[in-house]
């Protein structure tokens, strides 16, 4: 019943009513009802009506307005078309002419549709229809699009259109106010770095994608092998590929030099996951006696269209000239997608889909070029600025009385005050970015960290969101065993000797009564009569578990030799001797590693495995051998896994299975303490996994065989047929086990969690993991605290289902979300704003089994509806996609390969890295380019200020105050070194902002540079611009040319004062920088006799009036600014006193 109450307030029962009746009436309207069909279409309509009731909108006008029902949406349309000409004059033009540029787009663009497709096997020219080049391209430009990229680029920001328009204009004679180095030497330096700049990203791009393309590979042909270039690859080709080599499309398993039929391949830079995949080849293929009977056969591979999901592939095998036709069904474990590399053996495959339609492909998306925040705020002052410009301009003329050509006056005011947007602006930003980067990179603290892009250090500053995988970024991926229950007994790290003694004891039984049986005799006296029976039911039942776990799971273990002898690191089959040092195992999940390695630690060894059968050695060293009938791998779906074995001793058939609680707990025996037990574990931080089993005759085993080849086989739906068929042996189960694993946590996760939580970050947890492992780490990590509740989404599949959930969701207060790549697709699909907004308000979120494409559209999805900068952390190639789409993408270099660092923005070496380089470099980098970018526009608005007050009081002339070097001189060798010496500036010492990350709060809010501190600098520029200007034109005396002299002089040197008072911490390179500047100045002054009277210069009268001009402009600044520190104090200033 509580479920029943909406949580606002909704529409009362008479507006219920009405809404009802209005939308019979609108039904009863359409016209005479043609059958039952429209009548029971209406009817269930109104039956999911109750959705109204428990309304899901944001605000309380959303659900008073009828028009938001989406039932009543025909309705609105007819309101639509009863307009007619009104709504086409009042925007519908704008629709229409929309729509016909989208229709125009998607001619222009149009994308072929992908389809399944035939493939004859080394028969490329068979192919129906034409395929994608495979050639792998990651330039941005080609030769003819470099140059004009580049500058559009550049220019789409207005502060560089803006110089690009002024500089052209000084082509023109009448507009012509300076020297034209003046503005065309800064652009040209400005472009000239960043085409540098990219030209050589560019080189690097192509030179690695024409390395890939480039690579040879063994082509099969009637002729025999070819060489091929991985670009000239064709579908249809049969390609050869050798051990360690990359597969270089999406192929068809079809044979390999392995006498097993399998092969490993690593899939660390498609999926993130470092342990190798097992793969099996086409049995009809691999049974061909030579290499060249492939051309023999008549043969095709039917795969489905070419999609984003790198863990399934449906497609059926034929062989058309056997008598009958051979059909074999083809799955993912057939298959071996491009970018894996081949890790055992030589393979070859028959190509099934290349270049863009390849897995790896499709699931990389675009990589964008990042604009930090700060620089799209000093975008929108500039634009502010420009108006303040021709403001300013427009003024000038209105005043001259718009006399002669005021046109040509006004355009010259425009270039007179362009300095009010300076050139310089951009330079300085950009050199300042650069040294962040490199201090960054020089910091002790967090060796081995790069940045990669170079532009956007600023925004390590402003986060609000961040979004963290988990496998090798939260965690190790390091499993350790640490639990096994029995149900009446539970044993861990420190008995696990008790384990080993009983499986060594009821081997050796074991072992003794087979001896016995084979010499005829009467089976021996079980032990002495004093061993409990208890004990004796504990021993069976612990071998019964251990023999489970060694058994079920899809471990292979793999031997190396000696580093050195030669130069495989395979042995052949004959050489080796199972001995356990040359002994690795490789296995989909680390989880079973552990169990394995578990069971070897306690003396049930994997010895080793084939796809037709295991082999086990006991604690005494005899070897077990058992058939493998059938494996049953673990999908996400159905959250277990089992096989079917065959005891080669006994010929006893039996099914074991393990898998998450959720899945096994119903298919098991009644028991009464296994859900209370995987809850215990679960709070410990472990991974559980219920292990069972059940016995099979020979008479059932058949019969699911026969079953299950023809499920197989089924072309449409075979998924759901071969789970089916499956789940009818899952029955009544014996309960033997429940195990607990722990995954290791990355070193400091903890700390750095509850750091990163006090300095105002939401962080959000996406995974590809199993909803279990995904909570059990949040808890274990701290990313949900302790005392916090966690809200577990259930699996939705409908729009109803979705609604009733999210009003669950909305009734919780301060929890933590989990919730399911699937759940979430559904949501977004219908309630996509509501679900953000709610999630947003979770402390924590945690989303498991998300796709790389689903982890990018969460990014997107974050910026979209919060505009808050948003930072993705990962390690794997899966996680590509999620950095790219982030503001600020960060990689760790980590187990799963390079991918996610090289794709990254910066990249790390460790996770709790992550603090220094936020609270401590991102702040450093945000504040220090705030105070460098406004301190270079103070410097572009005094000058601009005194051009103004100098042409207004000669009679608005457009005449330049300062000419030639003077200009160039202002705004490089005199003012340049301590403006940009701001760079070392810093408010806080990095241990206090480690200290007391809560200061990073106020980053996020954007107060360091905002229209209001804007404001300010315009008004201290404007009364320091206007008191230089008055200031020489009241104490020269005699010649003009005193008054350059005088304000120029002043102007330097209360820029200098200007950088001393912007200041907090002092460095001796800012104070050396100061004295350098007005050396610069002071020496200048001998070769400047054009500009000033070099006899008035080195006179008292000079000195004096130009210190009381400088101390008039300064002082009150100063003695402001001491009032403001003691009376309001920042909060850092309060902890750094």
């Amino acid at each position: 019943m509580a479920d029943q109450i909406p949580l606002y307030p909704v529409r009362s029962a008479a507006a219920a009513a009405a809404a009802n009746r209005k939308r019979a009436a609108y039904y009863n309207a359409t016209g005479p009802r043609p059958g039952a069909a429209r009548h029971s279409r209406y009817q269930l309509e109104d039956e999911s009506a109750h959705l109204d009731e428990m309304p899901l909108m944001m605000s309380e006008e959303g659900f008073e307005n009828d028009e938001s029902d989406y039932h009543t949406l025909p309705r609105a349309r007819v309101m639509q078309r009863r307009r007619g000409l009104e709504w086409f004059v009042c925007g519908g033009w704008r629709l229409l002419c929309a729509s016909c540029c989208d229709w125009l787009i998607n001619i222009c663009q149009r994308k072929k549709e992908l389809k399944a497709r035939t493939v004859w096997l080394g028969c490329p020219e068979k192919c129906e229809e034409k395929h994608p080049r495979n050639s792998i391209k990651n330039q941005k430009y080609n030769v003819f699009t470099f140059i004009p990229g580049v500058l559009y680029e550049q220019f789409k920001f207005f502060l560089n259109l803006y110089f690009l328009v002024v500089s052209c204009s000084q082509f023109v004679p009448a507009l012509k106010i300076g020297y034209l180095y003046t503005y065309w030497a800064p652009l040209g330096f400005v472009l000239a770095v960043i085409i540098m700049r990219e030209a050589v990203d560019e080189f690097r791009r192509f030179q690695r994608d024409k390395e890939v393309n480039a690579q040879l590979y063994s082509k099969l042909t009637v002729r025999g092998q070819v060489q091929v270039k991985s670009s000239d690859i064709q579908v249809g080709d049969l390609i050869i590929v050798e051990k360690n080599q990359r597969i270089p499309s999406d192929m068809v398993f079809l044979r390999t030099s392995e006498k097993a039929g399998s092969c490993f391949i690593r899939t660390d830079q498609l999926d993130g996951e470092t342990d190798w995949k097992l793969k099996v080849a086409v049995s009809c293929t691999q049974r061909l006696p030579a290499l060249g009977d492939l051309f023999s056969i008549n043969a095709y591979v039917y795969a489905q269209k070419p999609q984003l999901d790198i863990h399934s592939f449906e497609g059926t095998f034929t062989r058309e000239d056997s008598d009958p036709p051979i059909h074999e069904s083809l799955s993912i474990e057939n298959t071996l997608w491009a970018s894996t590399v081949v890790a055992s053996g030589t393979v070859i495959g028959v190509v099934i889909y290349t270049g863009k339609e390849t897995r790896s492909v499709m699931n990389t998306s675009n990589p964008k070029n990042k604009v930090g925040l700060l620089d799209l705020e000093l975008n929108q002052l500039t634009k502010a600025l420009f108006l303040a410009l021709v403001a300013l301009s427009v003024v000038m003329v209105t005043l001259q009385g718009f006399v002669g050509p005021w046109y040509r006056n006004l355009f010259r005011f425009l270039l007179l005050f362009s300095y009010i947007i300076p050139i310089s602006l951009r330079v300085n930003l950009d050199m300042g970015k650069a040294a962040y980067g490199w201090m960054i990179m020089k910091d002790e603290n967090i060796p081995g960290t790069v940045v990669r892009t170079s532009t956007i250090p600023e925004e390590l500053g402003r986060l609000v969101y961040l979004l963290t995988d988990k496998t090798g970024t939260l965690t190790r991926n390091e499993m350790i065993f640490k639990r096994l229950h029995l149900g009446t007994v539970s044993y861990g790290t420190d008995t696990m000797d008790e384990i080993q003694s009983h499986l060594s004891s009821s081997y050796s039984q074991i072992h003794s009564q087979a001896a016995g049986n084979n010499a005829s005799s009467p089976p021996p006296r079980k032990g002495p009569s004093s061993a409990p029976k208890v004990r004796k039911s504990v021993s069976s039942r612990i071998h019964e578990a251990v023999k489970a776990i060694a058994l079920c799971h899809n471990v292979t273990p793999v031997y190396e030799s000696w580093a050195g002898v030669t130069g495989e690191t395979e042995v052949a089959e004959a050489d080796r001797d199972f001995s356990d040092e040359n002994r690795t195992y490789q296995a989909s999940s680390p989880d079973e590693v552990a169990l394995v390695q578990w069971t070897e630690s306690v003396g049930l060894t994997l010895v080793s495995r084939d796809l037709a059968s295991m082999q086990l050695k006991t604690p005494g060293g005899q070897i077990l051998t058992f058939h493998i009938l059938q494996m049953f791998p673990f999908t996400s779906e159905s959250k277990r896994m089992g096989v079917i074995v065959r005891d080669e001793s006994t010929a006893e058939i039996t099914f074991y299975m393990k898998g998450a609680d959720v899945a096994t707990s119903s298919i098991v025996q009644y028991n009464d303490w296994l859900e209370e037990e995987c809850g215990n574990m679960a709070r410990e931080g472990l991974r559980t996994l219920v292990v069972a089993k059940r016995s099979l005759t020979e008479e059932q085993y058949q019969d699911f065989e026969s079953r299950y080849s023809q499920a197989k086989l089924s072309l449409h739906d075979r998924t759901l047929k071969v789970a089916a068929v499956v789940e009818s042996l899952e029955r009544e189960m014996e309960l033997l086990c429940l195990t607990g694993v722990e995954d290791q946590l990355q070193a400091d996760v903890r700390p750095t969690l509850e750091m990163l939580r006090n300095a105002g970050i939401k962080i959000w947890m996406l995974t590809g993991d199993k909803l279990e492992t995904a909570t059990c780490i949040a808890k274990s990590s701290h990313l949900v605290s302790r005392s916090q509740d966690i809200h577990v989404f259930r699996q939705v599949t409908s729009r109803g289902e979705a609604h009733l959930e999210l009003n669950a969701l909305r009734r919780r207060q301060d929890c933590a979300l989990v919730i399911s790549g699937d759940s979430l697709e559904v949501c977004l699909k219908y309630y996509e704003h509501e679900l953000v907004e709610l999630a947003c308000q979770c402390p924590a979120v945690v989303c498991c089994r998300c796709s790389p494409t689903q982890k990018a559209r969460i990014v997107t999805l974050l910026q979209q509806h919060t505009g808050r900068r948003t930072c993705a952390i990962g390690d794997g190639g899966n996680d590509v996609s999620m950095i790219q789409a982030a503001d600020c993408g960060i990689g760790i270099e980590g187990k799963e390969g390079m991918q996610a660092s090289l794709a990254a923005d910066f990249s790390i070496t460790q996770f709790r890295h992550l603090g220094r380089l936020l609270v401590v470099h991102g702040r450093n980098s945000y504040k220090r380019s705030a105070a460098l970018g406004q301190l270079v526009m103070h410097r572009g608005l005094v000058i601009s200020t005194m051009q103004a007050v100098f042409s207004s009081v000669f009679y608005f002339a457009s005449v330049p105050l300062y000419q030639g070097f003077l200009m160039v001189g202002y705004a490089t060798v005199y003012t340049m070194f301590p403006v940009f010496s701001l760079v070392l500036d810093q408010d806080v010492k990095p241990e206090m902002a480690m200290l007391y990350p809560e200061l990073y709060k106020d980053l996020t809010k954007g107060r360091s540079l905002s229209f209001k501190t804007f404001l300010i600098w315009v008004l201290i520029s404007v009364y320091q611009g206007g008191i230089l200007m008055y200031g020489a034109l009241l104490l020269f005396e005699s010649e003009f040319v005193h008054v350059v002299a005088i304000s120029f002089t002043a102007l330097v040197l209360t820029e200098l004062l200007m950088v001393a008072l912007t200041v907090r911490t002092w460095h001796w390179l800012m104070v050396l920088a100061e004295f350098l500047s007005l050396g610069c100045y002071v020496a200048s002054l001998i070769f400047l006799n054009e500009y000033f009277d070099v006899a008035f210069i080195t006179t008292v009268t000079f000195l004096w009036k130009v210190s009381a001009i400088t101390v008039v402009s300064c002082l009150p600044l100063y003695v402001l600014k001491y009032l403001k520190r003691k009376l309001s104090p920042p909060s850092y200033c309060k902890l750094a006193s």
